[in-house]
């Protein structure tokens, strides 16, 4: 075997393990994401007084009456992390948090800079079920893979 042959053979082997552990990290991203998400729909179902507050005099949420904006971003920050964590319907909740992230920034006004790059980086990190998918390690991949011939 040759040099060139070992540099080969050692380079395959390195792709081959990236290969096998791409399921893991396409499932750390949607745990690490979910729970962000989900610890803050946690922190506004923890005291529902103080989120109807936030959502009129903080948030500067558009076209929505107060209560209504508080139930819906409550009800997307609770159960789209649970979809992303059990990978079932994955680009769709991953989709709606993009949005919602998005809609969170500009009807935040006085959001710091720290909290813009925050939104940032969870936005880029949403781009990679949104594209990719959930990977192997999730709902949809079962279910693609019963149901739906190849």
């Amino acid at each position: 075997m040759t040099f060139l042959d070992r540099g080969q053979a050692i380079i395959q082997w390195c792709i081959n393990g990236l290969v096998r552990l791409s399921p893991l990290v396409d499932l750390l991203f949607r745990l690490w994401i979910a729970n962000i998400f989900w610890k803050a729909g946690m922190t506004k179902l923890a005291n529902w007084d103080s989120t109807l507050y936030l959502f009129e005099y903080e948030y500067a949420v558009p076209f929505l009456p107060t209560e209504l904006a508080a139930f819906l971003g409550t009800g997307v920050e609770i159960t789209m992390p649970v979809l992303l964590v059990l990978g079932l319907g994955t680009r769709f909740s991953a989709l709606i948090l993009f949005v919602f992230n998005v809609i969170a920034v500009v009807s935040y006004p006085t959001l710091n800079d720290i909290g813009i790059k925050d939104h940032q980086y969870w936005g880029l990190m949403l781009l990679v079920p949104i594209f990719h998918g959930a990977g192997t390690l999730s709902l949809d991949y079962l279910l693609r893979r019963r149901y739906i011939a190849n």
